[in-house]
Order: structure tokens, then sequence, then C-alpha cells
């Protein structure tokens, strides 16, 4: 069985985020999106509200499976039985530190291969920074994160 993992903070997921998940469930048997627990960051989101939105968005994927983790990406490929990794590319600038990571896992563990999906052209601009700078200046989310994710962000900047 082929399982591939896409790691992210995904904080919020965007529909550039779905469309990679979409398109990567077409192509390997099982796909485990894992939302990277980063003690050296202060997200939005809890790992556990970023789990639940994940599922909320890709509960008709039957192969796609949620989940989360601390520590190195390579530990936990190893936990879950996977030597692929998934990553999403939108402009150049994403390719250097991507390629990067692709070579420091690959030389932590050669088995371990690294897959870039190209976002497709219309969230080529799209990333969860500007979401969560859309959303604090009330701006319109439509066609930036899935319909369910808009009323967790508004509920969030109430608070």
């Amino acid at each position: 069985m082929n399982i591939a993992v896409y790691p992210g903070s995904f904080d919020p997921v965007t529909n550039g985020h779905l469309d990679v998940i979409k398109r990567a469930a077409k192509v390997f048997d099982k796909l485990i999106v894992a939302v990277l627990i980063n003690p050296s960051k202060t997200p939005m989101f809890s790992v556990e509200e970023r789990v639940e939105m994940l599922r909320e968005v890709t509960f008709d994927i039957e192969n796609v499976e949620i989940d989360c983790f601390s520590g190195l990406l390579i530990e936990y490929l190893e936990k879950v039985n996977s030597k692929i990794i998934v990553k999403g590319l939108r402009m150049v600038s994403d390719f250097e530190y991507e390629f990067q990571m692709a070579l420091i896992n690959k030389k932590l563990n050669p088995e371990v291969e690294t897959i870039f999906f190209m976002t497709s052209n219309k969230y080529g601009y799209l990333s969860s920074s500007i979401v969560k700078e859309v959303a604090s200046f009330g701006g319109c989310l439509s066609d930036l994160v899935p319909d369910s994710v808009i009323k967790h962000i508004f509920k969030k900047l109430k608070k």
C-alpha cells in the first residue's frame, strides 16, 4: 500500500491545500494529512481545531486520514509506515525552501521521497497567512477557504 503524508500547519486549511489533498488522494492508496505541532509558532487555531476543520473538508474523500504530529517528520513517517512526503508548491520562492527540506529528509532517511504538486493556477497567490490577513480586515474569504472554514475563522476573530 502506497501511504503518503502531506504535512503542514494548515492554519487554516485553504482551498489551495484542499486542491493538493484531492489531487494527491487520486495518486496514493492512502493520504495522511498531518498537522504539525510547532511550539515555536503561535497559530490562530489549536491543533484540535485544525484537525477538525480538515476532517470537515475531507469527510467525503475515503482514502484521506487526518492526524497530527510533533518532532521530526522522518520519525512520523516511520510511525505510519510511509516513505512518501507530499508537498504543494505555489511559486519559485516555495521551491527553494521545500527543496532544502526534501534534501535534509533524504539525508535523514535515504528511502524517503518527496513528491511535489504544483498549485493550480487559481491558487498560486493563496496562503494561510493571506487568508488570516484578509479576514482580520473583514474581507471576503469565499474562494480562499472552504465555506465551512469561513465560520471558524470569523468565530475565532470575534473572541
